[in-house]
Parts: structure tokens; sequence; C-alpha cells
């Protein structure tokens, strides 16, 4: 208004006067200055929605980074519950032995897991076990937080869902959230664990979720009641006491523990299904056959497992197999799992087959994964020897780049430093 005074009032500017031509000018600086700050405005808006955590990682987030590599290096993070006997104990040695990963076995009773630790030479950087009762809820929550605050920032690589309880008496036992002992334990709070722990998981760059179906003595004969949901009766009624049973019927310990292991199939297609393409996480069941030296069973009456999958399942899975055989590879995996002919195992070969679920490349997708006979140890190890041995071909075999500056002929860098070729 000091550089452009308006007319006073009364007076009428003359056109091609000074005061007859600035008034639109000033109007046009005003709307030039009115556009500027909006698109400023629109700046400082957009900063606003992309954050400036993503912008600029917070010194917390630098220092647990650094923490999570000095501690893990480069392994990946395996947790495995009831790791600290039978197939959970020989599949955690199994990680170790790879060099590979950094396991965290939980488990309920930390001074057995210690002894077994110990016993079996683990190594003390690359092995972290935790406490967690699966009978209680809020135990498994506390699990998660302590998860959350041991892996720094790391994601989570392969959660072995391995505990397991058989309960073969007349009369149910009850958690401390009031569900019958055997579903809870196998499978509602593995099922929590899952779920609290998929969202950390989906940042790995190969994430499974591996949950340990039937792995117990069985008869060469059945053994009565198969695993039967019914309706979901039980469950639909909220399956506390005193409703011990998923289909809402009595009481009955073998059946309790088969429907667990049905429960938990299941359980691996609908995460498949709602969370695969989202989060790259593969959901996996495995049968890795029937332990005939299982502690699990030790004085209690024989129990076959050979409850049959449900139709939908079984079908998922043949389709991936079949499409895995076309490239050559799962020859010796099948989808009858606990629909097939009993075969005992020892546990260091039901341990075996855990590893080769967790890592084989070949088992990288979503299914169920059970075994006619083999090492599964020694074919994992063959399986990522050779998947390693086919990423320095392709690396080795791309053609050569024609321009970038630093780079030789074959597409390497040189150091200037040594005279070296650096791939």
């Amino acid at each position: 208004s000091e550089l452009f005074p308006r007319p006073s009032a009364g007076r009428t500017p003359t056109p091609g006067s000074a005061a007859f031509l600035r008034p639109p000018l000033c109007t046009a600086m005003r709307r030039v200055l009115l556009l500027v700050l909006l698109a400023d405005a629109a700046a400082f808006k957009f900063l606003t929605d992309f954050g400036p955590a993503k912008l600029i990682p917070r010194p917390s987030a630098m220092l647990k980074r650094r923490r999570a590599t000095k501690k893990f290096g480069d392994k990946k993070l395996a947790v495995i519950t009831g790791a600290s006997s039978g197939a959970g104990l020989e599949a955690a040695a199994n990680l170790l032995r790879t060099g590979e990963y950094h396991v965290f076995g939980a488990v309920r009773d930390l001074d057995k897991m210690r002894d077994a630790a110990l016993d079996r030479d683990f190594p003390a950087d690359d092995f972290t076990p935790l406490q967690v009762e699966l009978g209680s809820f809020a135990s498994v929550r506390a699990l998660c937080r302590e998860l959350e605050r041991s892996k720094l920032n790391r994601p989570i690589d392969r959660l072995i869902c391995n505990a397991a309880v058989y309960q073969p008496g007349e009369a149910p036992a009850w958690s401390a959230d009031g569900h019958e002992m055997t579903l809870q334990v196998n499978y509602l709070s593995h099922f929590l664990m899952a779920s609290l722990l998929l969202p950390g998981m989906a940042k790995s760059a190969d994430p499974r979720v591996i949950l340990a179906g039937g792995a117990s003595a069985e008869e060469s004969v059945e053994v009565y009641p198969r695993a039967d949901l019914g309706a979901l009766q039980g469950l639909k009624l909220g399956a506390k006491n005193p409703i011990s049973m998923f289909d809402g019927y009595n009481f009955d310990g073998a059946k309790a523990y088969k429907d667990s292991k049905l429960c938990l199939a299941m359980l691996s297609h609908t995460l498949h299904q709602n969370y695969h393409k989202q989060t790259g996480i593969a959901f996996s069941t495995v049968y890795p056959g029937a332990i005939a030296d299982s502690a699990m069973l030790a004085g209690k009456p024989p129990l076959d497992t050979s409850a049959k999958l449900p139709s939908f399942v079984k079908a998922m899975v043949e389709f991936e197999l079949n499409a895995m055989r076309r490239i050559g590879f799962g020859q010796d995996m099948h989808a009858d799992g606990l629909t097939g002919e009993a075969e005992a195992v020892s546990t260091a070969q039901a341990g075996g087959r855990l590893l080769q679920a967790a890592h084989d490349v070949r088992c990288s997708k979503s299914g169920h994964w059970a075994w006619k006979e083999g090492d599964a140890a020694a074919e994992a190890a063959a399986a990522a020897a050779a998947a390693r041995a086919r990423a320095a071909h392709t690396a080795s075999s791309r053609p050569p780049r024609r321009f970038g500056s630093g780079r030789s002929a074959t597409g390497s860098r040189v150091s200037s430093r040594s005279g070296r070729t650096r791939v």
C-alpha cells in the first residue's frame, strides 16, 4: 500500500494516468503472493504427510541397527517353541550347525533348556533361551514383547511352532484362560503368537511360519477316535470351561490332540490365503513322521495321528508339489501327510525334517510337507549349496556392462589400492 497508494476518495483516475494503472498491478501482485503462499503450504503439508522419521533415521533406530549387526551379524533369526527336548531340540541344534541362524528357544522350563544347550554345546552367542508358558495368553504376549526387545529391530525369519502336549486322561485340564489345555497349548497360543509376530516377519527377505503336525508313536493299525471338528459347535460357544472340545462333545484326550493338529493345518491354509500375498510369508505345516521315542508319550497310551486333512488343504498342497516336480524338485515330498502310511522315525530324523522345512530353499513356499524316506538334514544342506551355486553361476554369466566408470569389461569393480578384482 505504501508503494502503490490508492487514489484519494472522491477522485477518479483518468484513463492513461499512472494512478489508473496501479490498482490492476497491485491486484496481480497480490494474486502472485497468494499462489506462492499456497505452494509453500502444500510443500509443508507434503513433508508432514511423508513423515520426517522416514526421511531421517532416528538415533535410537541407528543405534539398534549397529547393536543388531554386532550381536547377530548377517545371521537369520529363528524362533522355536518346545526347543528343550525332542524334535524341537534337534531342530535347534541343526539350525545352529548351519552357522546361518541365531536361534531363540521359547520353552516353559529355562533350567532344562540351559542344561540341554550345555549338553549339546550350543554356541552362547547364537542361542537365546526365552521363557513362555503356552497355557497362558499373557505369557505368550510377554514372550513377543521380549522378542521385540531382543531382536533389536531385526525381523524374525523363521517361526517354528513345535511345542505340544498330549493328555489322554478322562478329565480335561484347564489353562489359566479357561480353555482345555491341549487345544490352547497346541493351537490357540501358537495362533496368538503367529498373529503378534507376523507384522515384523513381513520385513524379512524369506519369512516362514512352520506349524508342526502330528509327530508321535503310531501303531500299525488305526487307533480311534479320528480328528473331527464337526460344525465347531464348541468353538462357537466359546470353548471355555466346561466346554472342552471344539466339536462340543465330551472330552477325549487323544481326539483333542488330533483336533489341535487338524486346526493347525487349517490355520496354515487360512493364513496363506489371507496374508501371503501382502506379506510374502510362507505358511507351512510339517509332518516329520511318527517319533517312536517321543518323551511326550512316555507312560501314555499309543496315539495315532493319521487324521485326514481337509480336501481343500490337500488339493492346494498337491497343486504346489506338482508345480515343484515339473521343475525337478519335490520328488521326495508328498501331500499325504497325516493320511499316509505310518513311518516310525527317530527324534533326530524328525529334527532334521523340521530343519529342512525351515532351511531348504525348496520349502520356501506355503504347503504341507511330509517325507517318505531320506536324510532331510543332508538334503537341506545339499539344496542350500545348490542354490548358492546357481546364484554364483547366474552372477558370473551376466552380460558385460558397456558403460559406467570404475568397472572392467566383465562388470567387476577394480580396487585402486590393491589392483585386485572384486566382484
